[in-house]
């Protein structure tokens, strides 16, 4: 989508905001299995499937990964259509910021350092809860702060609100295309 005098920001992908809820959900059993069984060997090879998955949505965007495509193909299909999508640069960001965490504690695990892993997974593991449980997601609200201190002057930011489907002009890539009502 072209900036138009109606919508004069640029085109975001945007997704259905359920998508990287389901994903926290699923990081969430992960993590806690991870605290579960630590230290072991059984805990770093989960922890680290997880930093790839970190490492997957900071890289190519929350959309791509592996728990998108789970949504996508089995959840959605199931649900009504969105009220709302979002920017999907929050959560990409969140998932940069849960990729830090998931590098600190497998390399605290691997070094022996298991508190360090502990904690690190803890913080990972708090920040997924909040996500899954409540929608609320620290690494977006990061984002949006991070944002607010160092404002990108070459380029509009989007209003922190959500757009809803009756008046969305894009493609949602995270769950298939958002069905967009007209007007009238």
């Amino acid at each position: 989508m072209l900036p138009t005098q109606e919508n004069p920001l640029p085109a975001t992908t945007r997704i259905d905001p359920r998508g990287p809820r389901f994903a926290a959900t699923l990081t969430t059993v992960l993590l806690a299995a991870v605290l579960l069984t630590a230290p072991s060997g059984t805990a770093t090879t989960l922890l680290a499937v997880q930093t790839v998955l970190f490492g997957i949505g900071a890289a190519a965007g929350i959309q791509h990964t592996p728990y998108a495509w789970l949504f996508k193909t089995v959840v959605r299909p199931r649900l009504a259509p969105p009220t709302e999508i979002e920017d999907a640069g929050p959560p990409r960001f969140a998932q940069a910021v849960g990729l830090g965490f998931a590098v600190v504690a497998v390399v605290g695990f691997l070094s022996g350092a298991t508190t360090v892993g502990v904690v690190a997974t803890g913080f990972a593991l708090a920040a997924a809860f909040l996500n899954a449980a409540f929608g609320f997601c620290l690494g977006c609200e990061l984002y949006l702060l991070v944002r607010r201190a160092f404002p990108d002057s070459a380029r509009p930011t989007a209003p922190r609100t959500t757009t809803t489907a009756r008046t969305a002009t894009t493609e949602d890539t995270s769950a298939g295309p958002i069905p967009v009502a007209t007007k009238g």
